[in-house]
């Protein structure tokens, strides 16, 4: 199995021993992206819309690095803080995955900086 680390440019250090996403044998592993700035600060405090377009970009990021497009995303796993944000989270949600939509989950859980309101990992399969 050939593996390989995907860190797009412009990345900041990760708050753990992580890479943004790794692939092997043509699939994407994207890691739990959370709505941080290069910093690891929490971006638009308070605002699941603008977080979740966050962590969206970031993620596109990763696998246009990775040498695919988000049409290459099968799979999503969505953590988010507080129910009341769904609605919004899936909003955006829809615009990125306009076309056949990947498989997910969502579930209401703590995240590892109380201001983020959503984290999103993601699979891909590319080539």
């Amino acid at each position: 199995m050939s593996k390989r680390s995907i860190i797009p440019a412009g990345t900041g250090k990760p708050l753990a021993p992580f890479v943004p996403g790794s692939m092997a044998d043509g699939v994407l592993y994207v890691s739990g992206t959370l709505p941080f700035d290069k910093d690891n600060n929490v971006v638009h405090v308070g605002d699941a819309t603008a977080q979740t377009r966050h962590v969206l970009e970031i993620i596109k990021g990763v696998v246009e690095a990775a040498g695919g497009t988000l049409d290459d995303v099968t799979f999503n796993m969505i953590m988010i803080r507080d129910w009341a944000d769904y609605a919004q989270v899936n909003e955006v949600y829809a615009e990125y995955f306009a076309g056949e939509k990947p498989a997910r989950y969502c579930i209401q859980c703590g995240l590892v900086k109380p201001d983020a309101l959503i984290e999103i990992a993601s699979i891909a399969h590319i080539g």
